[in-house]
């Protein structure tokens, strides 16, 4: 669809075709996805404004001109209603306020109030987000044998460990990102397109070489899912062979999310500054490691023994 200028023209005088919802969600989608946005993040608001439009049909609602603040409170009520949770509610919230600020930045209808703005967020009660346990791990570790699928999983998995990358970052690595010697990978694109350095120590270094002396291939991509053919891994084979592994350990499985959680609190209690952390883990905002930073009430003893002003002075 062309966008055309409507800078002149009253809310009266715009036509079906420039405020369908639809065709506005398509043009939405089209320009985060051309301002770099992560196709995961693409597909984010694509899934979540699919709800909103099946709420819209059911209400007959086809044009954002009809939509009103009390049509968002209701929609609102049905996830909650459909059991979504807290967490799923406000984030179908933040996807319908992120397109319809586009909206009316991209199209200024004079005359028109943006419903959104009369609705507030649904509230998030921020729980700690659980890590992947160091007793889980050790077990899968158990599992790897000294073979190419053994020795991808190990580095595979202590690299997740060591450098808390999101696991769309560590699939997209590759080998000319890898600096094995001096223990960085090159995150060519972050999370919001932004570049970044991490870090692994010497053990996954040893892991790492152990397993780039067993790939046999031209392809350029650090992890592979069938040397053979020189498959990147996805994020679908990642999952199966976390599940695989937990399985022939006997343990519960862990998802590759929790091993940049178990990053984020394991730098805590080894006292990296919480700024140097966030640069680590590629966040814009500190706000967000909160809900990585479960800590537990010795934690917060041996903190309060490092740091009291009482015991400091006297």
């Amino acid at each position: 669809m062309e966008i055309i200028n409507q800078e002149h023209r009253t809310i009266l005088e715009l036509t079906d075709q420039d405020v369908n919802l639809e065709i506005w969600i398509e043009a939405f989608l089209k320009d985060r996805k051309a301002s770099g946005l992560a196709n995961g993040t693409v597909g984010y608001y694509r899934e979540k404004l699919a709800y909103f439009v099946k709420f819209c049909r059911g209400r007959y609602i086809n044009q954002i001109t009809q939509i009103s603040p009390t049509d968002i409170r209701d929609y609102l009520l049905l996830l909650e209603e459909q059991n979504h949770n807290k967490g799923g509610q406000h984030s179908c919230y933040r996807a319908l306020r992120a397109f319809l600020y586009w909206w009316e930045r991209e199209l200024e209808p004079p005359g028109w109030r943006n419903p959104i703005r009369k609705v507030n967020a649904p509230k998030v009660a921020i729980e700690p987000l659980e890590p992947a346990s160091k007793e889980t791990i050790e077990a899968i570790l158990e599992t790897c044998k000294n073979n190419y699928y053994g020795l991808r999983d190990k580095a595979i998995i202590l690299v997740l460990m060591d450098t808390g990358v999101r696991a769309s970052e560590l699939l997209s690595i590759n080998l000319g990102d890898v600096d094995s010697v001096m223990g960085s990978v090159l995150i060519r694109h972050g999370k919001g397109g932004k570049p970044r350095t991490v870090f692994f120590g010497k053990t996954t270094r040893k892991a790492l070489r152990a397993y780039l002396r067993k790939i046999k291939t031209d392809s350029p991509d650090l992890f592979l899912w069938k040397m053979r053919t020189g498959e990147r891994m996805t994020y679908s084979a990642l999952r199966m062979m976390l599940k695989r592994r937990a399985e022939l350990a006997g343990v519960e499985t862990p998802t590759p999310h929790s091993f940049r959680r178990l990053f984020a609190l394991t730098m805590l209690r080894a006292g990296v500054d919480i700024y140097s952390l966030q640069l680590l883990m590629g966040h814009a905002d500190l706000s967000i490691l909160r809900r990585y930073l479960k800590q537990t009430d010795g934690d917060l003893l041996a903190a309060h023994i490092k740091g009291s002003p009482v015991d400091a002075f006297y």
